[in-house]
């Protein structure tokens, strides 16, 4: 972690990410029965509903209490904000002190040697810089 955090943000960011290993896959009621509903998260709202009404044996239910703690939410693990990058110019207006760079998916590999280049010159961190 090369930012500098204080004290609590380093404990919640601790917090977080233990949570986010242990957070389990949150499905959509009887995903395994029916394929073409795949597994994507959706909210129970049948009246009868067992997975609603959080019955013992069944899977778990999205919840607040999931989230992760508000001062870091959003943060990467290392302790940044993520800013997405899809060109040189915009590495202007990033901040070294929060903030570290991604490289878009749709960037080139002759770009993204530019964005690399140009982000050592700022001093930026770039998190998939490959």
């Amino acid at each position: 972690m090369n930012r500098l955090l204080d004290e609590n943000q380093r404990r919640l960011l601790k917090i977080k990410n233990v949570m986010a290993r242990k957070r389990v896959e949150f499905h959509r009621q009887e995903w395994f029965r029916y394929k073409k509903l795949g597994d994507a998260w959706r909210k129970p709202r049948g009246k009868h509903s067992k997975l609603r009404e959080h019955l013992a044996r069944r899977p778990p239910v999205v919840d607040a209490g999931f989230r992760s703690p508000s001062a870091v939410r959003g943060m990467h693990p290392s302790g940044y904000y993520e800013v997405l990058i899809h060109n040189v110019n915009e590495l202007e207006s990033v901040d070294p002190r929060f903030q570290a760079v991604r490289i878009a998916s749709s960037v080139g590999s002759r770009k993204r040697q530019e964005i690399i280049k140009r982000s050592e010159e700022l001093n930026l961190k770039v998190l998939n810089g490959r």
